[in-house]
């Protein structure tokens, strides 16, 4: 087992969490292992970030048949050949970007670009308001596992699916989200923009801000 996997699963609780993931018959949300593990969904949304990392856990939408937001379901994964190889590779371009204001500047124009080129674009000529721009953002975060969510104005990102160099390399993983959350929304024509990132307000959450550009 690889260093990244004895890191995670280091901690008792994302031993067990995994544990549950790999006995059960089916893909279980953050909801049903905060029950059978006896931990509040927050902690054990958290505890999947870091195993996710670190290729042990994989997410996907739940197919629905109803109306509604699909739920996000964890099955227990083995890690995909290569994912270290990458990782490194991110590392090491973090690293030479960070502690450097242009490194940052560089990170949050990579994203923009990300961000234009990943969206959904409307039909032309058509009128976005900021509340469909908003749902057009959450929808792509959302397809790249930030687990997201709007409210008042914010949009809520459960999880970062960079969270190990997010904590050593903030500055540039950060940066790169905010680019992709601006980038996403000027690409739309949104009336808002993304005014700032709060990194890791709780343990499991990250906050972006929506709010008018600034002329």
């Amino acid at each position: 087992m690889d260093a990244g996997r004895h890191r995670a699963l280091a901690e008792p609780s994302r031993a067990r969490i995994l544990e549950t993931l790999a006995q059960a018959d089916e893909p279980l949300d953050a909801g049903q292992l905060a029950e059978r593990v006896g931990l509040h969904a927050n902690t054990v949304r958290w505890h999947l970030g870091v195993l996710a990392d670190a290729g042990l856990v994989t997410s996907r939408a739940e197919a629905r048949t109803r109306p509604g937001r699909p739920r996000i379901v964890f099955s227990a994964e083995e890690e995909p050949e290569g994912r270290e190889d990458y990782r490194l590779l991110a590392a090491i371009l973090a690293g030479s970007l960070s502690g450097t204001p242009e490194g940052v500047a560089a990170a949050e124009r990579a994203g923009q670009a990300w961000g234009r080129f990943l969206v959904e674009r409307p039909a032309p000529f058509t009128r976005v308001s900021a509340d469909d721009a908003a749902d057009r953002v959450v929808a792509l975060l959302d397809e790249h596992g930030f687990e997201p969510e709007r409210e008042n104005g914010h949009v809520l990102m459960h999880r970062c699916p960079f969270r190990d160099l997010a904590e050593e390399h903030g500055d540039v993983v950060c940066s790169v989200h905010l680019g992709l959350l601006r980038g996403a929304l000027a690409e739309v024509g949104a009336p808002v923009t993304a005014t700032r990132l709060e990194p890791f307000v709780e343990p499991s959450l990250c906050r972006a801000r929506l709010g008018a550009p600034e002329l």
